[in-house]
């Protein structure tokens, strides 16, 4: 069994931009699949939005680079599709960006999503998981997933 996983905007940028407290706990969700038998993602819209962040944050473009580039070694790129776009908005959420990565991972079927931003996911459908929830989650069930 393999799960999936969809890693929310803010967790990576805690990892890109060293924030704490959360930048542990947050890279290692993020590096999940080194260790277990998961398939981790980000939307292909958190892409332009993290970049952005980070330049901002970080003055660089060869340093944001290069923190994708260790990234993208372990976490693929889900596409948004307009089907996820339309579903997103008939979400009807205060956080559009929120609903965009719900619809996302809703529609490819993902077992979760890994966020800090807990309160912005209204919906049950898929799991909701802090980084620290999502790391003690993949450690409970790791028989299952070998």
């Amino acid at each position: 069994m393999e799960l999936n996983l969809l890693i929310d905007t803010n967790v990576v940028l805690d990892s890109f931009l060293e924030r704490e407290p959360f930048l542990s706990k947050s890279r290692e969700a993020i590096s999940l699949s080194k260790k277990y038998p998961v398939k981790s993602f980000i939307s292909a819209s958190s892409v332009t939005d993290i970049y952005y962040i980070s330049y901002r944050g970080l003055k660089y473009h060869q340093v944001v680079r290069e923190l994708f580039k260790e990234l993208f070694k372990f976490v693929g790129v889900v596409t948004v599709t307009d089907k996820d776009i339309h579903a997103a908005f008939a979400l009807d959420w205060k956080d559009f960006e929120d609903s965009v990565q719900y619809a996302v991972a809703a529609s490819n079927g993902f077992d979760g999503i890994v966020t800090r931003n807990m309160a912005g996911f209204a919906n049950d459908t898929v799991k909701i998981f802090t980084p620290e929830e999502a790391c003690r989650y993949v450690e409970e069930i790791k028989e299952g997933l070998t």
